[in-house]
């Protein structure tokens, strides 16, 4: 798994629960170390050791903190950069849901070895869509539902979510959108400015 994944997962823990906390992780996941390079690909094995040990810490599933890493990397100002990338496809919540069968490609252009799965999203009606999270990356789509939550409070939209399990290791999220301009979203410009 690509070291800048690992690094997520790192962030969320220490700025979430503490340093102490992925400490424990980290020895109780017999890793030898406690940062992740982000520029490293690290073998999957080590990748799930690390979620697992830190499913025990928590004392919570693995799909709940999955989903929480997703709104963390969209609304933790420690990572703006993700969030600028996400909110570029579009000025609205369905632009945005659009501009994800997109996600993979745009991920291999700002980092060439960064392999996400793709995604594919179904318009059934104008409000109703399924979001389908192809293999390779076992519980992206729980990290996706975080990120689908994440980004309709940042555009004002409510929606709702659901995540309709798997079928031959693809897996399928429901998303209904009740209303795209529910609350004032957060303030989004499209230059960044100078410090």
């Amino acid at each position: 798994m690509h070291g800048l994944i690992n690094r997520a997962i790192q962030s969320f823990v220490c700025n979430t629960y503490g340093q102490s906390r992925w400490i424990r992780v980290t020895e109780a996941a017999h890793l030898g170390f406690v940062e992740f390079e982000a520029m490293l690909v690290y073998d999957d094995e080590t990748s799930q050791r690390v979620l697992h040990e830190l499913c025990a810490e928590l004392g919570r599933p693995r799909g709940e903190i999955l989903e929480d890493l997703g709104t963390y990397l969209v609304s933790n100002p420690n990572t703006e950069a993700l969030r600028r990338l996400l909110r570029f496809g579009g000025v609205s919540y369905v632009e945005f849901l659009h501009s994800l069968d997109d996600l993979a490609d745009r991920a291999l252009l700002a980092v060439s070895d960064l392999h996400l799965p793709e995604l594919e999203l179904h318009e059934h009606k104008p409000a109703e869509f399924t979001l389908t999270c192809h293999p390779g990356l076992p519980g992206y789509a729980n990290v996706m539902i975080g990120v689908l939550r994440a980004m309709a409070d940042d555009y004002g939209a409510l929606v709702m979510l659901h995540h309709n399990g798997s079928q031959e290791q693809t897996e399928t999220i429901s998303i209904k959108l009740i209303e795209t301009a529910f609350a004032e979203g957060r303030r989004f410009e499209l230059g960044a400015r100078a410090v």
